[in-house]
């Protein structure tokens, strides 16, 4: 649980039917790294390896890069260097990166000093915000969203109830549970973190007693969602060093 799981990292691959783009994609969705005590920058930097290998045409990262505070600066704006220059990557905030939430569990009361760290390291963060970027000669559009534990989820403004063209939309946001928000507006996949799978799951049974979410039927995995796609992913860290019957997870998603 302590020594052994929190590092095996596992891959997995799934095909995303959305129909819109011209030629496939390959996207690495990556979440809650959770650098701390607990998680260490090498565990952090043995996953960014591992999904450049995979060779992804664009990177979304799901929140929570810290679990309380930022240290080691420069060797950890070095390691996420390493996936921004690769491919074009595009992030959200988390609940451990600052805000008001973070405030009360012992973080910051704003995720500037997160911020400027994925600024430094080539990663852009959106907050309540869209942006868009040319992959294969095809523009896509990603809109990223506040915390939905810090009442910073703000998808109004930033998506429509009806797109006005055929491009596709990607949506990161951190918590699954802000699926309830957006359903009024019109996107193709909602990319998540956040549960961490539950850490712990009991075998053959499957139950998950730590999952930090309302809606606990779906702690991880892709869903079909009427029309449109959720992903939730395990993430790469975890909280307390343990893992159990849960490997971190290193996500692709092919796009076709």
């Amino acid at each position: 649980m302590r020594f052994v799981e929190p590092n095996r990292h596992e891959v997995t691959e799934k095909t995303v039917p959305i129909n819109r783009l011209k030629t496939p994609l390959r996207v690495l969705h990556l979440s809650d790294f959770h650098a701390s005590p607990s998680v260490s920058l090498e565990s952090i930097e043995k996953a960014i390896d591992r999904s450049l290998e995979l060779r992804p045409d664009i990177a979304f990262i799901t929140g929570d890069f810290i679990t309380h505070e930022l240290s080691e600066e420069t060797e950890y704006q070095r390691i996420l260097e390493k996936l921004a220059s690769r491919a074009p990557t595009f992030a959200c905030i988390g609940n451990h990166d600052g805000g008001k939430w973070a405030a009360t569990a012992g973080g910051y009361r704003s995720f500037e000093k997160v911020n400027a760290l994925l600024d430094r390291s080539g990663i852009r963060l959106l907050f309540n915000e869209a942006a868009q970027v040319k992959v294969h000669d095809q523009t896509i559009t990603i809109v990223g969203l506040g915390d939905l534990w810090s009442d910073d989820t703000q998808p109004s403004g930033v998506l429509q109830r009806k797109r006005t063209n055929d491009e596709t939309i990607f949506v990161l946001s951190h918590n699954p549970d802000s699926k309830s928000l957006l359903k009024p507006y019109d996107w193709d996949l909602l990319c998540c973190g956040h549960t961490h799978g539950g850490q712990l799951v009991v075998p053959f049974l499957g139950y998950r007693p730590f999952l930090p979410v309302r809606d606990k039927s779906f702690p991880e995995g892709l869903l079909d969602w009427g029309d449109r796609y959720i992903h939730v992913t395990r993430g790469i860290g975890n909280l307390h060093g343990l893992r159990f019957n849960c490997r971190p997870e290193i996500s692709v998603l092919n796009v076709v």
